[in-house]
């Protein structure tokens, strides 16, 4: 697992510098993350991904759109965490996945520059993350 977060860091960092994806990054992140990104790069396409920062502290998490008919928002935050069942049943618990659709959305929509930023009060933030 860690030579396979290591080459999605590094792959994830080459992004960021170009704001474009190659199709060689593409098909690496494919081999690395399987369905869960395929379905990451359609929540993004879809610009299901924002990230939330409050004010003034600059303190951000992302809000990344589920696909289920609810199209519930997970709080996310895409190096550690998410608040999906996926999360917590694959990863956490099974340990077969490194992370989750979500956590792999919020990166792509991230080092694309295709997330929705949204401003909120630092209280407002505080009061996202009691959520968790």
């Amino acid at each position: 697992m860690a030579a396979t977060t290591s080459v999605a860091e590094t792959i994830w960092e080459q992004i960021r510098s170009t704001r474009s994806v190659s199709d060689d990054q593409l098909s690496i992140l494919n081999f690395l993350f399987g369905k869960n990104f395929e379905r990451a790069t359609r929540i993004v396409d879809e610009g299901g991904v924002k990230r939330v920062s409050g004010i003034p502290s600059r303190r951000s998490l992302f809000l990344v759109v589920g696909e289920s008919k609810r199209k519930e928002e997970y709080i996310c935050f895409p190096q550690h965490l998410c608040t999906c069942y996926s999360f917590f049943y694959d990863i956490v618990n099974r340990g077969e996945q490194i992370c989750c659709k979500h956590q792999i959305a919020a990166q792509l929509a991230e080092a694309v520059g295709a997330h929705q930023e949204v401003e909120v009060t630092d209280e407002q933030l505080a009061l996202m993350l009691l959520k968790l």
